[in-house]
């Protein structure tokens, strides 16, 4: 019996000193090792078999139309989990395509891989003109937090590991691998290959903040007449809701909401200044900025936006390098915000006031007259529906289900769905972000609905759904819960423009007018509905979220509704000529 187990023990040792495993099956064993379970990308040479492997290794792999909605998907993913989320590209266009998405990742901070399959080194560096030849790593990296190339299947392992790291740890951002096709189907023993494998130990350790800046935050602070702390979404990111929470109930200061930061706190609470942001951000003398930066969000810390009253800055960011950016910081906290924030709220102590009648009242008497105001606008039924009268359907619906994901892009679109639509958890809005830019939205929604397994609404205006409008086949094909709304004005703007030289071609901004967005997802076999009045559209979003079925509703609004660039009009100075 013995001789026959020692036999059983030697023949299993030769089976496995003559097994080999590929690149492709590297590939797919490193990401599974550490917790990826998801791919999103688009297929072709030379990665259509590592997404077939990667679906028959029991990872999701979601398949796009179009490699930068995939990238949006994979970097919305990074956002809600923490873990970097996986784009994978073919080469060269293929690579350009989700390039556009890593550099929105790593501008807004948002830990994604895109991995990319690519010409073999010495085609590339002597241009020898290969089927899609390009230096994909060095086109990369000024658009990534890192980017590197794999050359050997025994370094995939590593390879990934550092991508990983590099994207979690620090500030988050967008990093790329590059994976040369032969490396895929390079060859290696089967038990020297596990061993190369390595499993991410610590990806984005806390960072403490130095005491003694926590102490002169504190000091800053305690001077304040008129604090006001600002939320941006590294907070929302930070996964440190119930100190942040804590720390703003704990010191009684009234706080701002960045629109990605929305529902860390309900946006109903009463500490809320967002009806009132323009009058805080004028009068506060001290400001404590969360996971936020001074960017043109919010005008660079200067000019109008922020009053005559002199500002003194409490900053908590990850990043030393963000500090002073644009105005002078008086108290940096250096660490990852909840350690910081934490340490913010051991520091208040017996001898700190919480902020004077007088501060609260003039801030509370200017939400109740904004809000006031807004409910006259919103409580108004024109017709044709115009972007108050549609949101204010849309809001009383997703009330009652704040655990509904919502993105959001467009010009008016956004601008007024930021202001109407109250948040009530964290991570549940996603929008256009640092860059402000369009066709983010059905990349977003795809990827929140596949993360979280929760329904999406996408409220989008027609111009912003037209950069990623066939994704619908997507959302179709897996049978995803996403509502779609496009707020329908018949362009870009409005729908009212016209050729000033009286020409055949229509204005610029003009689309077809009466276009029937509902009947594109009926071809893909999802449902439609074409609402012209608030009546309609909330009867059509009850009836879709109840479903969980893809679905698309045409929201038509009065063609003469919105203004030139939304709120931006600064950014898009018209010639003299034109105004008149």
């Amino acid at each position: 019996m013995a001789e026959a187990d020692q036999s059983t023990t030697e023949d299993t040792l030769k089976q496995q000193a003559t097994e080999t495993t590929d690149g492709f099956h590297l590939v797919i064993d490193a990401l599974k090792l550490n917790d990826i379970d998801t791919i999103f990308g688009l297929v072709g040479i030379p990665i259509t078999d590592l997404a077939r492997l990667a679906q028959a290794e029991g990872m999701r792999f979601i398949g796009f139309r179009h490699e930068q909605h995939a990238g949006n998907a994979a970097a919305i993913s990074g956002y809600i989990t923490q873990k970097p989320g996986i784009c994978l590209t073919v080469s060269a266009p293929g690579f350009l395509n989700g390039l556009t998405a890593l550099a929105n990742a790593t501008t807004n901070c948002f830990p994604m891989i895109l991995i990319s399959g690519s010409s073999e080194r010495e085609i590339v560096d002597l241009q020898q003109g290969d089927y899609e030849e390009m230096d994909q790593l060095n086109a990369a990296r000024p658009y990534a937090k890192a980017a590197y190339r794999v050359l050997h299947a025994e370094d995939i392992g590593i390879g990934v590991a550092r991508a990983i790291r590099a994207a979690v740890s620090g500030r988050p951002g967008g990093v790329y691998l590059d994976l040369p096709a032969k490396l895929l189907s390079q060859t290696l023993d089967a038990v020297k290959a596990q061993q190369s494998l390595v499993k991410v130990v610590d990806a984005a350790p806390r960072q403490l903040p130095a005491p003694d800046s926590v102490k002169r935050a504190i000091e800053v602070l305690k001077s304040a007449k008129r604090p006001l702390i600002l939320l941006g979404k590294g907070a929302a990111y930070a996964q440190a809701d119930a100190e942040i929470r804590g720390f703003v109930e704990q010191s009684g200061i009234p706080y701002l909401p960045m629109s990605m930061a929305k529902g860390l706190l309900p946006d109903t609470h009463e500490q809320s200044a967002s009806a009132a942001r323009s009058f805080v951000l004028q009068e506060a003398d001290v400001v404590v900025l969360i996971g936020a930066r001074l960017n043109w969000l919010l005008s660079h810390g200067k000019g109008k936006t922020w009053g005559a009253q002199p500002k003194r800055f409490i900053q908590v960011d990850i990043s030393p390098t963000e500090i002073d950016s644009n105005v002078a910081i008086a108290a940096p906290v250096i660490g990852d915000i909840g350690s910081c924030v934490a340490a913010l709220r051991a520091g208040i102590d017996a001898s700190f006031r919480q902020p004077g009648a007088e501060w609260l009242g003039a801030i509370a008497e200017r939400k109740n007259r904004n809000l006031a105001k807004m409910a006259e606008t919103l409580d108004k039924n024109p017709s044709p529906m115009n972007f108050h009268s549609a949101l204010r359907a849309i809001r009383d619906v997703l009330k009652t289900r704040p655990d509904i994901n919502v993105v959001n892009e467009g010009a008016n679109t956004l601008d007024y769905a930021r202001s109407i639509i109250d948040m009530y958890e964290p991570r549940k809005r996603f929008d256009s972000g640092t860059w402000g830019i369009m066709g983010i939205g059905m990349g977003f929604s795809i990827g929140a609905a596949v993360t979280t397994g929760k329904p999406v609404v996408a409220i989008e205006g027609d111009s912003a759904f037209g950069f990623s409008g066939m994704e619908l086949e997507t959302i179709c094909r897996y049978e995803l819960p996403v509502c779609t709304i496009v707020f329908n004005n018949n362009g870009v703007y409005r729908g009212t423009d016209v050729n000033p030289t009286g020409g055949k071609d229509v204005a610029p901004t003009v689309f077809v007018k009466g276009a029937r967005y509902d009947r594109m997802i009926e071809a893909f076999g999802g449902v439609g509905y074409h609402t012209t009045t608030p009546e309609e559209l909330t009867k059509a979003l009850l009836e879709a979220i109840a479903s969980g079925k893809p679905s698309l509703i045409n929201a038509v609004i009065d063609e003469a509704a919105g203004t030139e660039s939304g709120r931006l009009t600064n950014l898009n100075p018209q010639s003299a000529a034109m105004k008149k």
